[in-house]
């Protein structure tokens, strides 16, 4: 048995468990578990504390993407833009629309990709930009929308890893992840910062027309029942969970503070440590530490990793295989490495991350990685 998780679901739900269960049995006792009032109160609420004007809830952040496309009309053939470094369903939904994904380079030290990446990469064909906000801080939103504007590109933010998180523009005007886009996805998996307790997502969007087609493309195609105008499919967010991601969505920014309490000690315990990097927190983007990630630049990162789980810590690696190099993308690939990618996928190693995260519960595990490296 571990000392420690990645995630302690079960440590957050006991501070919450009285609202939780009294909100599930509401809605088993109002039994409309399907687009029932919970619903459209959450969809409300994330509207408000995102400052975007539409929420469409949908059953998780992979169909929230390919919602996205698919209410953009992206054709077959489209190039779509995306970080080489990334979890899959960035770069899977792209391919499952029969689109074609162009995987660039991104930053050695925020993980994010790079608008110089992007723009070399834009070529006739591209349609799309997918910037992904990766472990809980934006990427460079500002450049990259102009890019999007100088060559007539869509935007779609891959904001499942940073909700809570603002962007800073070169003006000073702030914005939270997933309104800064033409459109934006998120995951309410149960270990994201505002997760749930089974699957869910949502597509957030600024203009009321694309929105019209966003509910569109969720339910069925359909705009009254029975009446179908084109090919949709069927994701949506249940009432259950959407009783649930209210109570927690209340409570998010304080969870996010104490993600970024618990990254704060770990900074200061490894600053001494020549062979870790921290997370860099870019100037432009607060940062709500989805993973803290660290950086194991001699070669030892696999025998911390080994090390660690002989003492019971958990310690995760996202992720070890170039995107371009999973099998399934090789027909995408070009051929030509990129090195920061490469670089990463040998170096990263994520510690446990959490809101229940305290200096006590850190303690030994920050003492077993410090003796690791002689410390």
């Amino acid at each position: 048995m571990s000392k420690m998780q990645m995630v302690d679901l079960l440590g957050q739900y006991n501070k919450i468990k009285n609202e939780v269960d009294a909100a599930i049995l509401d809605v088993v006792q109002s039994s409309m578990y399907i687009n029932g009032p919970e619903v459209k109160s959450f969809q409300d609420e994330m509207e408000q504390y995102l400052d975007v004007k539409h929420v469409v809830p949908c059953a998780n952040g992979t169909d929230a993407l390919q919602i996205a496309m698919m209410a953009l009309q992206l054709q077959p053939g489209d190039e779509v833009i995306v970080p080489s470094f990334t979890f899959v369903a960035t770069a899977e939904v792209i391919a499952l629309l029969h689109l074609k994904p162009v995987m660039v380079d991104v930053d050695l030290h925020t993980f994010n990709m790079l608008p110089e990446h992007v723009e070399q990469a834009i070529t006739p064909k591209t349609k799309a930009i997918v910037p992904v906000h990766l472990f809980g801080q934006s990427a460079d939103m500002g450049p990259i929308m102009e890019l999007a504007a100088k060559h007539n590109l869509y935007v779609i933010e891959d904001n499942a890893q940073a909700i809570g998180s603002d962007y800073t523009f070169a003006d000073g005007r702030t914005q939270k992840t997933g309104g800064i886009g033409h459109v934006s996805g998120t995951s309410f998996f149960p270990s994201k910062n505002l997760g749930c307790y089974g699957d869910g997502g949502a597509v957030m969007c600024q203009d009321d027309e694309l929105a019209a087609r966003l509910r569109l493309v969720a339910n069925h195609g359909m705009s009254r029942r029975y009446y179908h105008d084109e090919i949709g499919i069927n994701s949506r967010l249940d009432s259950i969970q959407a009783a649930i991601l209210r109570i927690k969505l209340r409570k998010l920014d304080e969870y996010n503070a104490a993600r970024r309490a618990a990254a704060d000690r770990y900074d200061a315990a490894f600053a001494d440590v020549d062979q870790l990097v921290a997370p860099k927190r870019s100037a432009f983007s607060s940062h709500v530490f989805h993973q803290y990630t660290l950086r194991v630049t001699d070669g030892r990162r696999d025998a911390l990793q080994a090390h660690l789980m002989e003492h019971g810590f958990p310690a995760m690696i996202y992720y070890p295989v170039p995107m371009y190099k999973q099998e399934a993308f090789k027909p995408f690939w070009d051929g030509v490495e990129l090195p920061v990618t490469e670089q990463l996928s040998l170096e990263v190693i994520s510690l446990p991350m959490h809101s229940e995260l305290t200096a006590e519960n850190q303690a030994e595990l920050i003492d077993t990685i410090r003796k690791f490296f002689g410390k």
